[in-house]
């Protein structure tokens, strides 16, 4: 097993009306010594907002609003803001997060320079709906995997829902003058490269996108402890053996789901390169706050920070907490060369 040390549970719901439900699955911008952590706050009404709390080193919470900083505001996130990732690119700070109506979950984003005050830019994954995305899934011979999640959305929200998009996550820097964004369409992660926000607004970019879906894929479910569906987790680390990835990894039976955290490498310069990759967990529920809460058997990696080549990944925990574990940077990297494709 890898030597990944649990640091325990960093927040926890409160009384306040906005999280007492559950906090979960935090957005995290180190600065210096400064980890701002702005999360997932559910109240009882099942509405998600987003929190803040400020962290001095990787774990000492010392500041936590007692208000969501943001809010539903438009009515493609009437049902709430979920999941937030947070980069900061050239000094401006991109806040990706689900976007829930109810009915449709969509990436949308919002960027700024002040953290408390940035600016929505609106939804950026593609408006298309599950029966025309199929119909790009057949073109292109996907694996039935991705016609089963047709089946499985239709019926759950409706014949008319557009293709559910999460884990929106950007690389930390432009790639060959572009951005670069990681998200999810059922059941693998998929990439997109840029040069401005705009462009994803456009249907014909994802029209052409999903006629070439093929070739977007840069990560598949492969392992046992993955089996249902991957997704993206925190934004890339740039090091000097490639971008290290740290995603979750989702496994079914008939007692319910289990969300893993995973570890990938990818090229410094073709981010569709993969590298190498975990054949195990990097780690797992097992910790009483991981197995039973909100949603049972959960950790979900979204954020990290690294103190003086230890790494920092925060997490959700059984929907419900949000914890934190810790991995020699280095001893991370040298496993992962060791499994290089």
């Amino acid at each position: 097993m890898l030597k990944v040390k649990k640091e325990g549970v960093i927040l926890s719901p409160t009384g306040r009306a906005f999280e007492k439900r559950a906090v979960l699955n935090p957005g995290i911008l180190q600065i210096g010594d400064t980890v701002h952590v702005v999360y997932r706050a559910v109240a009882k009404d099942h509405i998600s907002t987003l929190g803040y709390a400020r962290l001095d080193g990787p774990l000492t919470v010392v500041e936590r609003a007692k208000e969501p900083i943001y809010v539903p505001k438009y009515q493609y996130e009437k049902k709430g803001l979920e999941d937030p990732r947070l980069t900061m690119i050239d000094g401006v700070i991109y806040l990706t997060y689900v976007a829930h109506d109810g009915k449709h979950a969509l990436i949308a984003y919002m960027s700024g320079t002040d953290l408390f005050h940035l600016k929505r830019g609106g939804i950026i994954s593609a408006k298309i709906r599950y029966a025309r995305a199929g119909r790009f899934f057949n073109a292109v011979k996907l694996k039935d995997d991705y016609f089963f999640f047709e089946a499985y959305y239709k019926n759950f929200s409706g014949k008319d829902v557009m293709v559910w998009e999460k884990d929106g996550v950007l690389f930390p820097e432009k790639i060959n003058g572009k951005f670069v964004l990681t998200h999810r369409v059922l059941p693998d992660i998929q990439i997109a490269e840029f040069h401005n926000f705009d462009q994803l607004k456009k249907n014909s970019f994802w029209l052409e996108y999903f006629q070439n879906m093929h070739k977007q894929v840069i990560l598949e479910n492969k392992y046992s402890f993955e089996e249902r569906h991957i997704g993206g987790g925190a934004p890339p680390i740039k090091t000097k053996d490639g971008w290290l990835m740290i995603y979750h990894g989702t496994e079914e039976n008939n007692h319910g789901r289990t969300y893993h955290a995973c570890a990938a490498l990818f090229d410094l310069k073709d981010p569709r390169r993969l590298i190498a990759r975990l054949p195990e967990p990097l780690f797992s529920p097992t910790e009483d706050y991981e197995l039973s809460g909100y949603v049972d058997n959960v950790v979900f990696p979204t954020g990290t920070a690294l103190f003086n080549d230890r790494l920092y990944i925060y997490y959700g925990a059984a929907d419900n907490h949000i914890a934190a574990a810790s991995i020699d940077l280095n001893y991370l990297l040298t496993e992962l060369k060791k499994h290089k494709l």
